[in-house]
């Protein structure tokens, strides 16, 4: 049995740089083919990875060596190569978000699903020590009744950023701002820790930046299902850019999350490890978080990490891996409502497929 699972990467825009150095970190994947619509990108991709660039799309599908790829295109069109690949049998690991719409994300879960491919969704952050602390304090029922948690993601992105490709900042390739390209990894955590959300109220601006079309700045105020309010804060307007911060607080206890690193950890009565968890404040793994100010100021460890589980489970015979693609979709729906509560400006409810 082959002990190491081959990958092409479809697009070389610059989150490909931290796909192609994941892979050449994995223990179980290495990449052997990529391809861009763009050839001399491709090619140029290729000579520094040392693998080969395909002519066009089709023969780097019908590549019978490449087992298995990762999307790292604009997200607008996530689906129009995810679709393809997975009708040709190759396993998915698909940047954040899935794509731009609900509907959208659904044609490639539905694709995956009728030819047997595993797809899995870019959400490194819930990979890191801390997240799973916490988690495993949600599950325990540590926290009694949940009644707020929220997250913030108050970055910066210049003028520069959003004027260097022309589909940044667009509905039809970036699928929205500040929320859907920026904050989407927080509103997972909030999702992760806390579960669905049932209905969501919102508002939304674009106040710092010229010749995008949508928002640098949002609010939400969110109900979840567990009964538990919120509020989700998104925006690359907060000069310099500050920390990611999850917060979860209950009637028997309250957790603060920065970045990757715990600077809260309190409950009405303590439990093994809670003073060891307290005397790590500040401490975090350098696997996520990041990129308060600068894009690519973040580690390829988190994507070494998804990597690594998803050619276990293709190499294994397996289904499941640990971030499926309806796992990723639902930070999706609910930053598509929150859009839509804004433009309506009425709540709306979320389906939770």
């Amino acid at each position: 049995m082959a002990d190491k699972v081959k990958f092409g990467i479809i697009g070389t825009g610059a989150i490909a740089t931290m796909h192609a150095d994941a892979l050449k970190k994995s223990r179980n994947a290495e990449l052997v083919a990529v391809y861009d619509q763009v050839t001399e990108r491709a090619q140029q991709f290729a000579e520094k990875y040392n693998v080969r660039a395909a002519a066009d799309f089709e023969s780097f599908l019908a590549d019978p060596e490449v087992e298995a790829v990762t999307i790292a295109t604009p997200t607008g069109i996530h689906g129009k190569v995810a679709v393809p690949a997975a009708l040709a049998g190759k396993h998915i690991l698909c940047e954040k978000p899935l794509d731009v719409t609900t509907a959208k994300a659904d044609e490639i879960i539905d694709a995956c699903h009728q030819t047997g491919v595993i797809l899995m969704s870019v959400f490194q952050s819930r990979f890191v020590k801390n997240v799973g602390l916490i988690k495993q304090a949600v599950d325990a029922g540590r926290f009694g009744k949940i009644v707020l948690a929220s997250a913030q993601c108050k970055w910066f992105r210049d003028q520069k950023y959003y004027d260097s490709a022309t589909w940044r900042g667009t509905w039809a390739l970036d699928g929205g701002g500040a929320l859907m390209n920026q904050s989407i990894h927080t509103v997972d955590l909030l999702l992760y820790l806390n579960g669905d959300v049932e209905e969501v109220s919102a508002m939304t601006g674009t106040l710092s930046h010229t010749g995008i079309e949508v928002e640098d700045n949002a609010v939400a105020i969110v109900k979840f299902k567990n009964g538990s309010l919120g509020t989700i804060e998104g925006s690359t307007s907060c000069a310099p850019g500050f920390p990611r911060r999850v917060e979860i607080s209950g009637t028997l206890g309250s957790v603060v999350l920065e970045d990757n690193k715990i600077i809260r950890w309190q409950f009405v009565e303590d439990a093994p490890g809670d003073e060891e968890i307290r005397k790590n404040f500040g401490i975090g793994e350098v696997i996520s978080g990041g990129g308060a100010g600068d894009p690519m100021a973040i580690t390829s460890d988190g994507h070494r990490v998804q990597i690594e589980d998803l050619a276990d489970a293709i190499l294994a015979g397996k289904k499941e891996v640990a971030l499926s693609g309806v796992e990723g979709r639902r930070a999706v729906e609910l930053i598509c409502s929150v859009y839509k509560s804004a433009q309506t400006g009425a709540p709306v409810k979320l389906n939770n497929k």
